[in-house]
């Protein structure tokens, strides 16, 4: 008799969680800000770091992270701005150490390392490949986030594939992008809003819709993560848990007023603009 064929597993949450604006609304209006991440990950088991973005963490920062979060959490991180935007991928190996090199305080708990491009960064594929066969070796399951059509061609395709990378599915009003295609093995969604740019909000029909598509890619034995970044006024949080209950996942708790071997424990089911 054959094994039973081994389903996906999905992670969803938010990207970042240090919203001033979601005090009284996601965050009790007395917590303090120093608990905010230890009540965020009481109720989700992953989250979008946009935190390095901006500024590189260090290692112990990143590690101090780990240390504060359930053994289940995961977490995603965007990689900083200086390899994706102001270098635009074209990188030397001091940078993968020590950007990757300081991820590693996360140990088991990074999830996906996510490299979104700036808009009108073209395709160009000794670029793109010659930077993720640099950072190979960091046996990372990684996802990229374009945001210029010239991505979704089939030599880009291709390309991603080979490298194992996902190409990140986002949902919003601005930008492009491809719902039929799975590039590694895991899929990586960003909801940014469906009509205001991260201030718009998912009615329960469009939730469904993504639901039905979540379970069919775990069905089909991809893993899924998925992170709200339409964090105005507090969309993000309802969403995502709203999302993780249609898909099977716990009900939604009352809101005050790698590679291919990678195999995180399922748990119990801060960022640019963009």
């Amino acid at each position: 008799m054959k094994p039973a064929p081994r389903l996906g597993q999905a992670w969803i949450g938010t990207s970042g969680w240090v919203y001033p604006h979601w005090k009284g609304r996601f965050y009790p209006a007395n917590l303090p800000a120093t608990r905010w991440l230890a009540h965020y990950a009481s109720i989700f088991d992953t989250v979008e770091l946009n935190n390095p973005f901006y500024r590189q963490p260090s290692r112990e920062m990143f590690e101090r992270w780990r240390g504060r979060v359930p053994e289940h959490f995961v977490y995603s991180v965007k990689l900083n701005r200086f390899l994706t935007h102001i270098k635009r991928l074209n990188i030397e190996q001091d940078s993968v150490e020590r950007s990757y090199g300081s991820m590693a305080g996360l140990g088991p708990k990074l999830g996906v390392v996510l490299a979104q491009l700036p808009p009108k960064m073209r395709f160009d594929a000794e670029r793109v490949g010659r930077f993720f066969r640099m950072v190979a070796r960091r046996r990372r399951r990684h996802a990229l986030e374009p945001r210029d059509e010239s991505w979704f061609t089939e030599e880009s395709l291709a390309l991603l594939r080979r490298r194992k990378v996902a190409l990140c599915i986002q949902d919003s009003a601005k930008w492009s992008t491809r719902l039929d295609v799975v590039t590694a093995g895991f899929v990586y969604l960003r909801f940014h809003g469906p009509e205001a740019l991260y201030g718009s909000g998912y009615s329960d029909a469009q939730l469904r819709v993504w639901a039905m598509r979540i379970r069919g890619w775990i069905e089909r034995g991809l893993d899924v993560y998925a992170y709200f970044n339409n964090d105005v006024p507090d969309h993000a949080p309802r969403d995502a848990q709203r999302l993780r209950e249609l898909i099977g996942g716990p009900a939604a708790r009352a809101i005050p007023g790698r590679l291919e071997d990678v195999d995180h424990t399922p748990g119990p089911w801060m960022r640019e603009r963009g």
